[in-house]
């Protein structure tokens, strides 16, 4: 028998993952208007941007003030990407609720996006505790191990690497971590070993999945890791998103899809489909040049189900 867990939680993240892979640049209006909409949608876990150098992601240099937009709306939990000390900094010094801290397991892919071995970073993670700690903040700290089903410029990526990369993270003050399929290699059964390796690792300190749907596989997968009772998912409204430094590494799961899934199945969100449906068909006229994904905003809710609401 199919047992689910009773809710989930969707983490909002194509104001980071999905606007850095695309050239368009959104304005900070549209971004807090975008926040605000999922935020009434009755999404509560936005990543809002990523504190990375302006000139590297002009499409995120406005960081700060969507941070700042998310942190007066009671209820929400406002993340960012920071890619090293500095970035942390400046995180802790904007409020952020938690800052994220990417590692690959593939080391050809973490040169490419950190110029840092997996090594580095986890060292680079120790720091960020120390700085963390000494601020006084409550900012929680997320070590995210990304590739950990593989990686397009260094092919295979072994399980191991990903444990002990992730066991390195928590060592090093990591208050908890996640696994992305950073490039879309997963399989359900994949997951299914790789994730319930990792829950028995890092218990409760086990954050959530982050999946690529770049061969169709992220519904499946989050499928897989919710039955090992994973909770928390990233996922981009309108599917967009990548990685810059990943051949190959298009589209994110689809916010809107998945939210329409764990309903379906009885797993509460807490999300309402009209108005984030609204939201996708007009975040799709912002981005009218980029490419976007998903099939809900083409079928719609079926109206015996209930959802449309």
């Amino acid at each position: 028998m199919l047992t689910l867990p009773p809710h989930a939680v969707i983490r909002e993240v194509g104001l980071r993952d999905g606007l850095q892979s695309i050239a368009t640049v959104l304005s900070t209006e549209r971004k807090r208007e975008w926040v605000r909409r999922a935020f009434e949608a009755g999404q509560r876990e936005i990543e809002v941007g990523s504190f990375v150098p302006p000139h590297l992601l002009p499409q995120l240099a406005d960081t700060a003030e969507v941070l700042a937009y998310a942190k007066t709306l009671s209820g929400l939990v406002a993340s960012v990407l920071v890619p090293n000390l500095k970035g942390a900094e400046r995180a802790l010094a904007a409020g952020a609720d938690v800052m994220l801290l990417p590692l690959s397991a593939s080391h050809a892919h973490s040169l490419a996006n950190l110029r840092k071995t997996p090594d580095e970073v986890v060292a680079e993670m120790a720091r960020i505790r120390a700085a963390r700690d000494a601020s006084g903040q409550r900012t929680l700290i997320e070590g995210g191990v990304g590739t950990a089903f593989g990686c397009t410029l260094q092919g295979e990526v072994k399980p191991a690497e990903v444990l002990r990369l992730m066991a390195a993270l928590l060592d090093a003050g990591a208050d908890r971590v996640s696994l992305a399929d950073t490039v879309g290699h997963a399989d359900p059964v994949a997951v299914s070993r790789l994730f319930e390796q990792a829950l028995r690792l890092a218990g409760e300190r086990f954050a959530g999945g982050h999946f690529h749907d770049t061969r169709g596989l992220a519904l499946a997968n989050t499928l897989a890791a919710l039955q090992l009772g994973v909770i928390r998912f990233d996922a981009s409204l309108a599917g967009i998103g990548g990685c810059p430094h990943a051949p190959g590494a298009s589209g994110n799961a689809t916010t809107e899809d998945l939210a329409f899934m764990l309903a379906a199945m009885g797993v509460r969100t807490g999300m309402r489909l009209a108005p984030l449906l609204a939201l996708r068909a007009d975040l799709a006229q912002w981005l009218a040049n980029e490419a976007t994904h998903g099939s809900l905003w083409r079928a719609g809710v079926p109206d015996h189900i209930g959802l449309a609401a």
